[in-house]
């Protein structure tokens, strides 16, 4: 957390901000976690619950948008006091979006429940690559939280496990299409959920980076790993 403020109205305010992020990010995992179920099992009632609580994600990242807004406006806070208002500002976007992919991976699971044919397509990278979002993304949150430049630092370069399943997937799925074009329909709907899965990786990262700005006043954003680590480790 920043730096106690002489005012504890403010640094209340503070607070608020961060829990009420926190609390948009677990909504988050939960959705991801549905969503991921509900494609396992071809859980039509799952996923329709995830589709039906996107509009509580959009009201809280307008929500929260505007208290930093409103924040910023009467406090006029200065050096981390303000990042932290900024980054928590980037981080409500980021949430969102990442609903909005866990909301897509929901709608394309009741689609392939449909298809009989397309259940026959092996998914492992899938549900491997889900597990690795939904845990980086834990990771991210309770890095935020605690504004943990360490935890942060170690997250960024292992999104890039994600994006190897996901191009592992990819191979192995124009193979499997080329051979039984019955799955084309569900093979792009797969396609659509790892291409999800591997936003929401995106994300979770670009929650650490926000973490490591906070704390040390640095955008390490398209950074290389070995760089990013010194500036978020270095003193």
């Amino acid at each position: 957390m920043a730096d106690k403020h002489t005012s504890s109205q403010f640094d209340s305010d503070l607070h608020r901000i961060v829990s009420d992020v926190l609390e948009m990010g677990g909504l988050v995992e939960s959705q991801l976690i549905n969503a991921m179920e509900a494609l396992n099992r071809f859980d039509l009632e799952l996923a329709d619950k995830v589709v039906a609580e996107e509009h509580r994600l959009n009201a809280m990242e307008i929500d929260i948008d505007a208290e930093c807004g409103n924040i910023i406006a009467r406090r006029q806070p200065t050096a981390s006091d303000l990042r932290l208002l900024m980054a928590s500002s980037k981080a409500v976007t980021n949430l969102e979006r990442a609903g909005d992919e866990a909301r897509k991976i929901a709608k394309r699971a009741r689609r392939i429940a449909d298809d009989e044919a397309g259940k026959i397509i092996n998914t492992a990278e899938i549900k491997l690559s889900g597990q690795m979002a939904a845990a980086i993304l834990h990771r991210a949150l309770d890095a935020f939280s605690r504004l943990d430049v360490a935890a942060a630092a170690q997250i960024v370069p292992e999104d890039e496990a994600i994006d190897e399943q996901y191009r592992a997937f990819m191979r192995k799925l124009t193979t499997f299409m080329a051979e039984h074009p019955r799955v084309i329909s569900s093979a792009l709907d797969y396609l659509s959920i790892a291409s999800a899965i591997e936003r929401i990786g995106d994300h979770a990262t670009n929650l650490a980076e926000l973490v490591i700005y906070v704390a040390k006043g640095t955008d390490v954003r398209h950074l290389p790993k070995e760089q990013l680590e010194r500036q978020a480790l270095g003193d």
